[in-house]
């Protein structure tokens, strides 16, 4: 099955000439931090986020919440659609509440998102009782468009294309973190669905624009379940793109 996206094109092309696709087959999973700027618990967090995608074999999108603003700073990245996931998950775990930093692992465990070596064993974990990323997902630049390959298996999920800026620092002027000056690394900006899977292999074809919405240095391409309510749920498959390198 083959799906086409027609949208015109926009400086897109001139930005795939430095794109770069993480190789599905070294990505052992998707790690999603919810963190906030205003959080004094989150900067050890922020910064172990970084080691791991360093690692270069995991998805890592960062999710900046806005429940923190009224302790005096308003997060420069956090949008209340980042919060609304971050909720959306919590009623998936059956949680009555959520907390910063939290790390979500393949959309099925959350754990602290300082706690780099949890993360890892959780991520191996999943791994090896089949419950890591098993659906194979490859996206690559085909002339002037972006075509998204999604190979076979069981159950139904969405296609979502997470956007996110490679890296900003921030330096709050107010709130818990007043006076410090952070680097936050992959900050989703957007997410959006572009496809459904049935199980069935399947291609997904978008104008190469998708790669400079908004002025974004990057995106990810998740394909993910989700409960009869519509909340996210398991991540089956996943991969990245980067305009040039993180550093």
């Amino acid at each position: 099955m083959r799906l086409r996206f027609s949208v015109p094109l926009l400086a897109g092309i001139a930005l795939a000439s430095s794109l770069h696709a993480q190789e599905a087959a070294k990505i052992k999973g998707v790690v999603e931090l919810f963190t906030s700027q205003g959080c004094a618990s989150c900067p050890p967090a922020d910064a172990a986020f970084r080691k791991l995608i360093r690692q270069g074999n995991v998805v890592a999108l960062a999710y900046h919440v806005d429940y923190w603003n009224y302790l005096g700073w308003n997060d420069t990245m956090a949008s209340k659609d980042n919060t609304a996931r971050q909720y959306a998950y919590a009623r998936t775990m059956g949680r009555s509440g959520v907390y910063t930093p939290q790390a979500i692992v393949n959309g099925r465990d959350h754990m602290n998102g300082a706690d780099l070596n949890a993360i890892n064993v959780k991520l191996d974990d999943f791994q090896r009782v089949g419950e890591g990323l098993t659906i194979p997902v490859n996206a690559a630049m085909k002339g002037d468009e972006l075509e998204i390959k999604i190979g076979a298996g069981q159950g139904k999920a969405n296609v979502v294309i997470v956007y996110f800026d490679k890296e900003q620092m921030v330096a709050p002027k107010g709130g818990e973190n007043n006076g410090q000056q952070i680097a936050y690394m992959h900050a989703v900006s957007d997410v959006e669905t572009v496809g459904m899977w049935d199980g069935k292999a399947m291609s997904v074809v978008l104008p190469s624009n998708v790669l400079d919405k908004a002025g974004r240095r990057g995106m990810a391409v998740l394909l993910q379940s989700s409960t009869p309510s519509g909340d996210p749920a398991a991540i089956l498959g996943a991969t990245v793109l980067t305009i040039g390198s993180d550093g």
